[in-house]
């Protein structure tokens, strides 16, 4: 895994051009939203927030301004002609059988599998490469239509239990259960109010993180603050669980607890929210010594890779914005004892595991994945040989193993686990997906482009082969931009349909991702976010003058912070899109902070408390830069009911905004999913359904009626 994913876990307008004016009446009748007179004062500047009441999503009355919007939507999407051909191309496409997630648990091989239409992937064991794989853990069969989400399997150290980890409703809090291998037999433990928490296994137990438990009104809703890490023993009620780690002078440290393989050591890793800089703790679980802080003072991003006779072995961007791996001596922790192993190189170290004796490192090459095999000195052996250009997930294991499994993947070649050999440098399949449709017919290239500011930024772009480049190719642009999480090629059977219509997926590798290291991530963080926004309008630029579509064939997406992106883009350059998708976006940059884990967002965008973020945060905000008079795209917001990330209010206030002042003909609609959160809980008959909605909704408003071949 990336040891960098945090479990957690933005004056006037740049760049609008001339504004385009449409008068012409909206043939939609949108339902009546109530506007209070809320004023609120920013430094000295009033703000209007009338739409402040749909942030009680208990209330009566935002209940009944949702159907409304529902109905709205689903009528709208009910009549367009084509609907259920995109429907029967996307059930088509998307049975087959697709594997994920292999590993090796002592004389166990597990894997994830879905036969086709599985709303889930069902969890397989077998004892030896020979053995029969059989059911471990389904999670079709923990709920009426999969509400609930099956997240973490962990397995204890000798493989006597199996915890796992479910999410209800697609919400970020988790519960946890344990079952024994052998017998498949479920145990009395249950674990609630963990969030942005692993399992860590210790003897017979585990350590975990969570916070206190909040009202039932709340739970969606409220600000989180003050995670405790805790271990609980099986067998015992979680009342009794032992209380490791807190910190009551700083309600918003959060905490990732692992247990190394020798189960001599926990090691504890602090986050502030987005902050790139963290805390280091220790603690020898041999005497039961207190938790041991290692950096008191946060200088730098520290991983905890693995322990090497006592030192932590640790990647780091301490001088190193593309990393570096080093060695940490508990007793001397001091910056000026770290031993460096591997030193920083022009690409992005991306993730290293220690497995088998060898350090498997894996490197960002203009957002491609390179891995390369390494003595535990730092001395390079040489590099595995891919079967492409593409994506690599995986190398997870214990030192003493001697294989290890990882799955490739790109745009157009569906995921296949294959098992490595680490003594051997050998890889062979272990499990292949099997999808309906012939890769060969596809292409991707991947091209450089300039922003406004002449920086040079990737460029992927998939699409059949020998398109031709007249302009009138529908097109999807996807993009993210931050959060130092990079944009690598992936497979989804979500856009064979767009490509077998003569479509063009893009994906842009913006900055604010970490596709380039810490520089590249910091380039379009807190007063430069704009550079993000002109990074996406210079690949919607190029897209068009290269000739691949044309302003009236062109999608916008972006989810998250991409659907910020999306969100204020079309602000901005509204005549460059025919069609907008901003996903569960952060759409009000002045009160994000005030809900779920918003606060932790800060250290990426700053903060409307302070008077300087302000200035440049409602500079962009995507729901108080709505204007009348110009021409937006046809716009169709999505968020979930159970998001408690991203807080729903934000698409509702932004969809009312809209609604309200914008006169043209196109359609502003809100798509709202039911019992799916931040992208958890998105089964696939729910994932169908929604790229059903969007592609009919795309084409239909394109002008093109799809045709799959």
């Amino acid at each position: 895994m990336n040891h960098f994913k945090k479990l957690i876990i933005i004056f006037t307008i740049v760049g609008l051009g001339t504004p385009l004016f449409c008068t012409e009446k909206t043939s939609l009748k949108y339902p009546v939203t109530k506007k209070i007179n809320q004023v609120d004062d920013y430094h000295g500047v009033k703000v209007k927030d009338p739409y402040r009441w749909l942030e009680d999503v208990n209330s009566k009355a935002t209940a009944q301004w949702v159907t409304a919007q529902k109905k709205l939507t689903d009528n709208y999407l009910e009549k367009i002609p084509f609907r259920e051909n995109i429907k029967a191309r996307l059930t088509e496409i998307s049975n087959y059988a697709k594997y994920s997630h292999a590993s090796k648990q002592g004389k166990y091989y597990t894997f994830w599998k879905n036969t086709g239409l599985q709303d889930q992937s069902v969890v397989y064991i077998q004892k030896g490469l020979a053995g029969d794989a059989n059911v471990l853990l389904d999670p079709n069969t923990f709920s009426a239509g999969g509400s609930v989400t099956l997240t973490q399997v962990t397995f204890s150290n000798d493989q006597k239990y199996v915890g796992y980890e479910i999410s209800p409703g697609g919400s970020d809090w988790r519960e946890y259960f344990v079952m024994e291998t052998e017998t498949g037999k479920k145990l009395n433990d249950h674990i609630q109010w963990a969030k942005f928490s692993e399992m860590s296994w210790y003897k017979d137990g585990f350590f975990y993180s969570r916070y206190d438990e909040p009202k039932e009104a709340d739970k969606l809703k409220a600000k989180i603050e003050f995670q405790k890490i805790f271990y609980h023993k099986v067998g015992t009620p979680q009342s009794e669980d032992k209380l490791i780690y807190c910190d009551n002078t700083n309600p918003l440290l959060g905490f990732g607890a692992r247990v190394t393989d020798n189960e001599k050591y926990l090691v504890i890793t602090a986050w502030e929210g987005s902050a790139t800089h963290n805390f280091f703790y220790y603690k020898n679980l041999e005497t039961d010594s207190a938790v041991i802080p290692l950096i008191e003072t946060p200088l730098a991003q520290l991983a905890f890779v693995e322990e090497i006779d006592g030192r932590l072995l640790v990647m780091t961007d301490y001088e190193a914005p593309n990393f570096k791996l080093i060695l940490i001596d508990p007793l001397n922790p001091q910056k000026e004892n770290w031993k460096v192993i591997i030193p920083e190189s022009k690409d992005k170290m991306d993730d290293v595991s220690f497995v088998g004796g060898k350090l498997i490192v894996s490197y960002l090459k203009d957002a491609n994945t390179v891995v390369s095999v390494f003595e535990p000195g730092g001395q390079k052996l040489y590099d595995i040989a891919l079967p492409g250009i593409g994506t690599v997930a995986g190398f997870n294991g214990k030192k003493e193993d001697n294989e290890v499994f990882y799955t490739f993947f790109s745009f157009t070649a569906p995921p296949t686990i294959y098992r490595y050999s680490i003594k051997e440098n050998k890889s062979e399949v272990f499990r292949k997906a099997d999808v309906k449709f012939d890769p060969d017919k596809f292409e991707t290239t991947q091209v450089f482009y300039e922003s406004k500011d002449k920086t040079r930024v990737p460029l992927f772009i998939v699409h059949k082969k020998g398109l031709e480049l007249n302009g009138q190719n529908p097109a999807y642009l996807f993009g993210y931009g931050g959060f130092n999480s990079s944009m690598q090629p992936f497979f989804s059977w979500t856009i064979i349909p767009l490509l077998e219509s003569g479509g063009v997926f893009a994906m842009a590798c913006l900055r604010g991702g970490g596709e380039y290291g810490e520089e590249w991530h910091r380039a379009a963080m807190f007063e430069k976010k704009q550079n993000v926004f002109d990074d996406y309008i210079a690949a919607a630029e190029y897209l068009i003058a290269k000739g691949y579509t044309s302003a009236r064939k062109l999608a916008a997406y972006g989810a998250s912070n991409g659907g910020l992106l999306v969100a204020a883009v079309i602000n901005q350059r509204p005549d460059l899109f025919r069609v907008a998708f901003p996903s569960v976006g952060v759409l009000d940059m002045l009160r994000y902070h005030k809900f779920t884990i918003g606060w932790a967002w800060a250290g990426e965008y700053g903060s409307s408390e302070n008077p300087q973020q302000f200035k440049y945060l409602v500079a962009y905000s995507p729901l108080h830069n709505i204007k009348g008079g110009i021409a937006y795209p046809a716009t169709m917001v999505e968020t979930a009911d159970h998001d408690d990330r991203v807080f729903p209010a934000h698409s509702f206030k932004y969809i009312a905004e809209m609604q309200e002042k914008y006169k043209g003909k196109n359609p502003i609609l809100l798509r709202v999913e039911t019992k799916v959160g931040h992208g958890t809980g998105s089964t696939t008959s729910k994932t169908i359904e929604r790229y059903t909605d969007m592609y009919s909704f795309m084409f239909y408003n394109m002008g093109i009626t799809p045709v799959f071949k």
